[in-house]
């Protein structure tokens, strides 16, 4: 996608507003944009939190096959119509050698740019890609100095933003880390970020789970380093950089918990592949694993039943 130039942008940033959907890879790397952004003086806005109403417009704007995750970020690209000049959609596609994205998100800027064609707001966009020789650092700062920013306060703005990330991606394992040594029944909710964190799909599970008293432990949330080593045990072949991080997750902690919920949104193809290597092929299923699949059709006592169903036999194992 071309870059918008904006010759002499440094000196006129009042009027620029990049808004932020809260939704996909926002979840993964909403300090590294924010900071990124402020540190170049450029206002940003989110799109709130997710909503029936947001569910709706995006699926509206959505082909029918395309996940509920997909489907709702078109849903918050959409509530951000008229609130912003532009609208952030990296194109991502991998990290190396099988270390790739789903196509989806190799796909998005040019799926916003058409499904929202008659908005007034740009898609602004960096491109990460390895066979382009384009990793994180140089995609965002060519984004920046193509919005008119010198090459070294954009770089200056990606070294302080990426710094932010590491430590909040740091400080969030080692909170999660500490929930496995807590007592009584533990549980793991490996999922994406973007289905965990969204207020509308993933937020419900887990407090309907707190109210039963269970200690809930996002996978995602993890040494990712150490993940992508540790997901060699279960899968040498798995090349999905988000599936391997979790799939690293729940071999290095398995041990360590009562129960796994493998929760994903329909009908995600990478997800059905994953989730099924895990039940059928590896040893994590020495404990026990519910597999859970949420779409905009999912009601709350069905979802209430199968995990009430699930803590019981979990308490039953455990002789509480």
């Amino acid at each position: 996608m071309n870059m918008i130039k904006m010759p002499g942008r440094e000196n006129t940033t009042d009027e620029m507003v990049v808004g932020l959907p809260r939704a996909l890879l926002y979840f993964r790397y909403r300090v590294l944009w924010e900071t990124f952004f402020r540190e170049l003086g450029v206002k940003t806005t989110v799109s709130p939190e997710t909503n029936l109403e947001i569910m709706r417009k995006g699926a509206e704007r959505s082909a029918s096959e395309m996940c509920m995750a997909m489907k709702i970020y078109m849903g918050h690209v959409d509530a951000l119509r008229g609130k912003c000049t532009h609208v952030l959609v990296p194109r991502i596609l991998d990290f190396g050698i099988r270390r790739v994205m789903c196509t989806n998100f190799e796909a998005l800027p040019d799926l916003v740019s058409n499904i929202f064609r008659d908005s007034s707001f740009k898609v602004l966009s960096y491109d990460v890609d390895s066979g382009k020789r384009k990793d994180e650092k140089r995609a965002m700062i060519e984004m920046a100095t193509g919005l008119g920013f010198s090459g070294k306060n954009s770089a200056h703005a990606y070294k302080v933003a990426s710094r932010a990330q590491e430590e909040a991606n740091a400080a969030a394992a080692r909170r999660t880390e500490a929930l496995y040594h807590k007592d009584g029944l533990k549980l793991i909710l490996a999922g994406h970020s973007y289905v965990l964190d969204d207020e509308y799909i993933g937020k419900p599970v887990f407090q309907k789970l707190e109210k039963m008293g269970v200690t809930v432990i996002r996978a995602d949330q993890v040494d990712r380093k150490q993940a992508l080593r540790e997901s060699e045990k279960a899968s040498p072949t798995l090349k999905w950089e988000l599936s391997r991080e979790i799939v690293g997750s729940l071999v290095m902690h398995y041990p360590q918990v009562d129960g796994i919920i493998l929760l994903a949104v329909y009908p995600c193809a990478l997800d059905s592949m994953v989730n099924d290597m895990l039940i059928h092929k590896n040893s994590i299923t020495k404990v026990p694993v519910l597999q859970m699949t949420l779409d905009d059709q999912t009601g709350s006592a069905g979802l209430d039943t199968r995990l009430e169903s699930f803590v019981d036999i979990l308490e039953m194992r455990k002789g509480e």
